[in-house]
């Protein structure tokens, strides 16, 4: 008499990232599916069509798992309160960077690995990159779910400063926007409002469908979105930095963030990016900022002249170290220089 199918659960109690268990269905029983599967590491792993023991006793991987547990019992998922509290937003933290600036990566490869890589590697934020990447809003969603599962504060850097740009940015649910190439305080006013819904700004509405909103099941949405949203202003021009004192006080922009490459080539300074002249205006344009009776965060981005450490020193509450790009072409690099000395 044939035994009638079961199926059969692998679980991995130590790899939980959230409080829900995950569970890999595989395509067919076979020791290399199941070795597949494990190397992404679910909590458990469902065997289809197991008609016999030893069928089950195959379809386990042979390769020794670290403090392996197989089991056929129903496995009750216990979670600690660590996992199952919610983190703080990007905001709240925001509110203790006075005592140690938070820690931000670049991400321009739109690859959902190097974002949960980022992720797990401990910066305190990663922006993802629509200005100068080469991804947009279908691209960026995989990043924001890979940053999501490793509970990563998500930045959107949108291209430019627009409505329609916004809306969709804010629709996929960052904590928050970077917006470029904001040289005066009208079009802060303008970048504030397309985050806001009317009748404080012009931001469309598609909260109970969109992941922002948990597709409509965070009843509590549009209560918190805009008090948690930091929205970050760009200056990065000569003409941004005479009007920085305004932009800084242009009511709703949480932080603004110096961009010092696009301020060394609006300079004229191309091909010495952030030399001295650079930064004595990057300076003046520091001090206004944390000077604002509004108190906007200060954002920069580090560069090999001037460095993480150094705009620690000055005062920025939030600084951007790298680029995913860099840091793997840095390695690269070094890699195959390393091989061919030898």
């Amino acid at each position: 008499m044939v035994a009638s199918p079961k199926l059969f659960l692998v679980f991995k109690p130590w790899l939980p990232l959230k409080p829900q268990l995950s569970i890999l269905r595989l395509l067919e029983s076979f020791t290399a599916w199941a070795k597949k599967a494990l190397d992404l590491g679910p909590q458990g792993i469902m065997f289809p069509v197991i008609d016999d023991p030893d069928l089950a006793k195959k379809s386990l991987p042979t390769t020794p798992l670290t403090t392996p547990h197989f089991s056929k019992q129903k496995v009750t998922h216990k979670t600690t309160m660590a996992s199952s509290a919610t983190p703080q937003t990007l905001k709240a933290r925001l509110s203790k960077a006075n005592e140690e600036p938070l820690y931000g990566l670049f991400l321009v490869s739109f690859s959902p690995t190097l974002a949960e890589i980022a992720g797990h590697a401990g910066y305190d934020f990663v922006v993802i990159d629509m200005e100068h990447g080469h991804g947009g809003i279908s691209d960026a969603l995989p990043c924001l779910q890979a940053l999501a599962a490793t509970q990563t504060p998500a930045i959107l850097r949108i291209p430019e400063s627009s409505a329609a740009w916004v809306k969709k940015a804010l629709d996929l649910g960052p904590q928050g926007l970077m917006i470029p190439m904001i040289d005066d305080p009208e079009l802060a006013k303008n970048a504030v409002s397309y985050c806001r819904y009317p009748p404080n700004g012009v931001r469309g509405a598609a909260f109970n469908v969109v992941r922002a909103s948990k597709y409509g099941i965070d009843e509590e949405y549009i209560d918190k979105c805009e008090k948690e949203l930091l929205i970050m202003c760009q200056v990065e021009s000569k003409e941004a930095v005479k009007n920085v004192k305004d932009i800084a006080a242009v009511e709703g922009v949480d932080c603004v963030m110096i961009g010092p490459l696009d301020l060394s080539v609006s300079m004229g300074w191309l091909r010495e990016p952030v030399n001295d002249k650079v930064k004595e205006v990057m300076r003046v344009t520091e001090k206004a900022v944390l000077d604002s009776e509004n108190k906007p965060y200060l954002a920069g981005f580090a560069m090999p002249n001037d460095g993480p450490d150094e705009l620690k020193r000055r005062g920025y509450h939030m600084v951007c170290g790298n680029v995913d790009v860099a840091l793997f072409k840095s390695a690269a690099v070094e890699d195959v220089k390393k091989f061919k000395m030898n």
